[in-house]
């Protein structure tokens, strides 16, 4: 996961997470990174620097802890402390959509096997009549997972939320 300090076309900063660099692009690109504050799907990086914190404020292992800090004019942004660094906070349409996901998610587990490591072996058996059909979910490598839906074997990836916490 990758934390970015984002600024919309007002000026409003705010951050968020994504699974990559190559996740924000995307949806970026498909105008799904919206401003908490005016729903602006003008979005890009804020200008982001490491810090390192004060010398007593060493980790265990005696290396300094690395923070992102926001490098931004005192004019256009406040200065902000870890304490009061703004966060993007979930829209109700977002929360709704993520409630709606993690009731998928719980039925789908509730209403099927899990078949961990063995879930291509188990799902291609099927595929092939070897086995009897039933709902599974376990793990598959990307390749497996391509493999797979290449000899036309129907798949799909549960959806994972972030914690709430989060």
């Amino acid at each position: 996961m990758i934390k970015y300090t984002l600024v919309c076309d007002h000026k409003h900063t705010f951050e968020s997470w994504f699974a990559n660099s190559e996740a924000y692009d995307k949806q970026v690109k498909k105008k799904l990174v919206t401003c908490p504050v005016c729903d602006s799907a003008t979005v890009e990086k804020a200008l982001m620097a490491p810090r390192l914190n004060a010398k007593g404020n060493k980790r265990k292992t005696g290396k300094p802890e690395m923070v992102s800090a926001q490098a931004t004019t005192p004019a256009a942004v406040p200065e902000t402390t870890p304490e009061t660094t703004p966060v993007a906070i979930a829209s109700p349409e977002e929360k709704e959509f993520r409630q709606k996901l993690r009731e998928l998610r719980d039925h789908l587990v509730k209403n099927a096997d899990n078949v961990g490591r063995k879930f291509p072996e188990e799902a291609r058996k099927m595929h092939y009549g070897e086995t009897e059909h039933r709902s599974i979910y376990g793990e598959a490598s990307p390749d497996e997972a391509k493999e797979m839906l290449e000899e036309g074997i129907e798949l799909h990836p549960l959806p994972v939320l972030p914690d709430d916490r989060n």
